[in-house]
């Protein structure tokens, strides 16, 4: 499943982030990334243990906790703190796969990416190129969002970003680990649960929507690993 969520961040937050973004010290890309990423990799990122970047990650965090579509859609169990990254002078990320596994920091548990999350900080008349490639068995998608607004897709989806060849593409991203592993049964919860809610502001809760309701729910308890 594939999904915007927009408005993630206000014009202000974002505005905020980038002044200091655009202050801070970026380092090569390639150090948060294994082998075959480090061959295709060539952007600048926030280090992992930047104050900036934990901080502004989580104010990211609680915006998305608070989204209703972001929640039903991802049932976030547990989550890596967002990570920054930029692109401009040509700079680009070839093909890749998320890394199935990755490490809370400071040594914490490890976190299964079932869910990658971008929240784009440029506008896209801000840049030239930069187009978020997302590849799965309907095609190729290309994601260029305003700044704020987020993108959500399968951990297991090859993807690449485009060569930035005017300004400069600033954006979050991080993964997930869904209460729910199975991406096809998530998007089924998550339309079981727009549905739910359009008939209930609608009908209110009749006898047919508390059984429908019902069955969301002990879906949700029989897919869930919490």
């Amino acid at each position: 499943m594939m999904l915007h969520i927009p408005a993630v961040l206000t014009r202000d937050q974002v505005s905020a982030m980038r002044r200091r973004l655009d202050a801070a010290d970026w380092i090569d890309g390639r150090a948060t990334v294994g082998e075959q990423g480090a061959k295709v990799k060539q952007n600048r990122q926030l280090p992992e243990t930047s104050p900036l970047a934990l901080e502004l990650g989580q104010t990211i965090l609680a915006a998305l906790n608070q989204h209703p579509l972001y929640f039903a859609a991802v049932l976030p169990l547990r989550t890596i703190p967002p990570l920054f990254n930029h692109y401009a002078g040509g700079e680009h990320y070839g093909a890749h796969v998320d890394g199935s596994l990755r490490r809370m920091p400071g040594n914490g548990p490890w976190v299964r990416t079932d869910v990658s999350s971008t929240v784009f900080l440029s506008d896209p008349d801000e840049y030239d190129g930069g187009e978020l490639i997302v590849t799965d068995a309907y095609g190729e998608h290309e994601v260029k969002l305003p700044a704020g607004d987020a993108i959500i897709y399968p951990s297991t989806s090859i993807h690449r970003v485009e060569p930035v060849t005017r300004g400069a593409r600033v954006c979050a991203f991080f993964w997930s680990q869904s209460m729910v592993r199975d991406d096809m049964r998530r998007g089924m919860l998550l339309e079981l649960d727009q549905n739910i809610q359009s008939l209930r502001a609608r009908l209110g809760d009749c006898p047919e929507l508390v059984g429908i309701t019902g069955h969301y729910h002990n879906l949700l308890r029989q897919w869930s690993e919490v």
